[in-house]
């Protein structure tokens, strides 16, 4: 899906590095945000999602907090709150 992959590279572009990994299953995976490089296995901050939430709160439908609560978004590690990266980004759906 483009418009997953048109995301997740604003989102890297908005914040580079490798200590965070951004998943959209079956669709597409990135790191971004500064930090410990991951170089083998799980990472330790994870964020993971789907497409149609990825869609919500790129457009401000859905809050990150009520993503995480609902269990809508999975996110782990310290690092995990990427909320912030979603203020950063514009993109047309």
């Amino acid at each position: 899906m483009a418009k997953v992959k048109e995301i997740l590279a604003a989102l890297s572009a908005a914040e580079p590095g490798h200590a965070i990994e951004v998943r959209i299953p079956p669709y597409s995976a990135i790191q971004c945000g500064t930090g410990p490089k991951h170089t083998r296995g799980t990472p330790p901050n994870v964020v993971e999602m789907s497409a149609d939430v990825l869609f919500r709160l790129t457009t401000g439908e859905l809050t990150w907090g009520s993503g995480v609560s609902t269990g809508e978004i999975h996110a782990s590690g310290d690092r995990s709150d990427v909320s912030a990266l979603f203020k950063k980004i514009r993109i047309a759906l």
